[in-house]
């Protein structure tokens, strides 16, 4: 998959996500089942996707060491926000019903470390960075001044209500516009000198004779 598909990709799956999460909940309980099976899987490859999408970021805005930092950050909310639906995905195969997963939950969550790490803390470090990022290109001039808003709403909405996930993950996709743009445009400048193994959409230097 092409950086610029990934850019289109990772808040479709998030999109999904919502939605799923959504449709879950409609009989009052949500998971075990295919639902939360299938929602959480949408969820873990937009965290798979988003690893090329900051690390693109980062090199659209600069890749100094702002940049750098923020994608690590994120990284390391990425690497939370897996684990945790990972633990997600395999309570919901283990329990019988909503009770006993949410009792085995709970039993995880009391390890030391762990809901700061998987649950609260760690995971915060994903959407920060988002912001971090996307704040950076702004002041490159890489994006408009709305496309910050639009990341933070993205990040605000599931903590008013997670039935709004689907409408920050619109917020984000549009958010991406601009740096799909840009992305297609820096891979088409010069496409005697890209290569071709390179997925990062990112044109490469010539080399020096």
């Amino acid at each position: 998959m092409t950086i610029a598909r990934a850019f289109v990709a990772a808040p479709l799956l998030l999109l999904a996500y919502g939605v799923i999460r959504i449709i879950d909940g409609l009989d009052g309980v949500r998971g075990p089942g295919v639902a939360w099976t299938t929602g959480h899987l949408a969820f873990v490859l937009a965290l798979a996707l988003f690893v090329p999408v900051m690390w693109t970021m980062r090199r659209l805005a600069g890749a100094g060491r702002a940049a750098t930092a923020a994608a690590a950050v994120g990284f390391a909310g990425i690497a939370a926000l897996t684990v945790q639906f990972g633990i997600d995905l395999v309570l919901g195969f283990l329990a019988a019903d909503k009770a006993e997963m949410s009792a085995m939950a709970r039993s995880i969550m009391e390890l030391p470390g762990v809901t700061p790490v998987v649950y609260t803390f760690g995971p915060m470090l994903f959407y920060v960075a988002q912001v971090w990022l996307v704040v950076q290109l702004a002041m490159r001039g890489r994006v408009k001044w709305w496309t910050p808003v639009l990341v933070l709403t993205d990040m605000i909405l599931p903590f008013v209500n997670k039935d709004l996930i689907p409408i920050g993950a619109v917020c984000l996709l549009i958010s991406f516009a601009p740096l799909i743009r840009a992305v297609r445009v820096s891979a088409a400048a010069r496409p005697g000198n890209a290569d071709p193994a390179d997925h990062t959409g990112i044109a490469q230097p010539a080399p020096v004779a």
